[in-house]
């Protein structure tokens, strides 16, 4: 992102709403109230962080409905930052970096993250990005699921609906990002049927989707990850070779 705003700034908001909380994670100073000052003007309710230990007492005084992370910050860097925060929080999460390399967005993607945004970038599309994510975020009831109760039951965990959250028959608790739930849930809502990665992308992301976009393949490593599904022989959600993917688990 340019240090020069003038001429971005647009008074419509679209789904930016004032009691929509955002924290922006960055130790430019300069950049960091920049920032702040464009997402006010589109309609949003704004905090600010020069690094970890402010983000911590701002999610712990504060309902914090996105983070903007910048990934190089000192002492704790924004993949330790989300990595920790992902443990107990599924807030959504996009990532900011100087550096635009693949390997980093899908570093950044395994660690948690929503989204990832390499600098120098236009603030609108910083803006169509939060837009994005939380309308994905919000694109799936917390309260009912397709079966119109509040947890799935599948292979020996069950999902939480409404915390949104993974419960263990030994009472261990997952939290899990936004992402995460949303792909979970539409594996369990197309149980034993195989999806596509096209159709798992169409189905999560939308007209957001990018052609041969690898953020799928990174989401349900991620995954498997969570359930303990082994990667190299997973039992839960499974590879076919040349289709795509199918969870292979009775839900109920």
């Amino acid at each position: 992102m340019t240090k020069e705003l003038n001429g971005y700034i647009s008074t419509q908001s679209g789904v930016a709403k004032a009691d929509m909380h955002l924290l922006v994670v960055d130790d430019d100073t300069e950049l960091r109230n920049l920032l702040g000052d464009y997402l006010r003007k589109n309609g949003y309710y704004v905090s600010l962080a020069e690094d970890g230990h402010a983000m911590r007492q701002h999610l712990a005084d504060n309902a914090i409905d996105l983070i903007v992370l910048d990934l190089m910050l000192p002492n704790e860097d924004g993949l330790v930052l989300c990595r920790n925060l992902r443990v107990h929080s599924n807030i959504p999460v996009i990532m900011l970096t100087a550096r635009g390399d693949e390997t980093d967005r899908i570093i950044g993607l395994e660690m948690g993250a929503d989204d990832y945004l390499p600098k120098p970038f236009n603030p609108r599309e910083l803006l169509a990005r939060i837009k994005s994510v939380m309308r994905r975020s919000h694109a799936l009831p917390d309260s009912i699921d397709a079966k119109g109760g509040r947890y799935l039951h599948f292979a020996h965990w069950q999902l939480d609906t409404v915390t949104r959250n993974l419960l263990a028959k030994d009472g261990l608790v997952v939290a899990l990002s936004g992402a995460e739930y949303r792909l979970l849930k539409i594996f369990l809502e197309h149980a034993n049927r195989i999806l596509s990665r096209e159709q798992l992308l169409d189905m999560t992301q939308g007209k957001d989707a990018e052609p041969f976009d690898r953020s799928i393949d990174v989401q349900i490593s991620r995954l498997r990850h969570r359930l303990g599904d082994d990667a190299k022989e997973p039992a839960i959600i499974k590879t076919v070779r040349g289709e795509g993917y199918v969870l292979t688990s009775e839900v109920s």
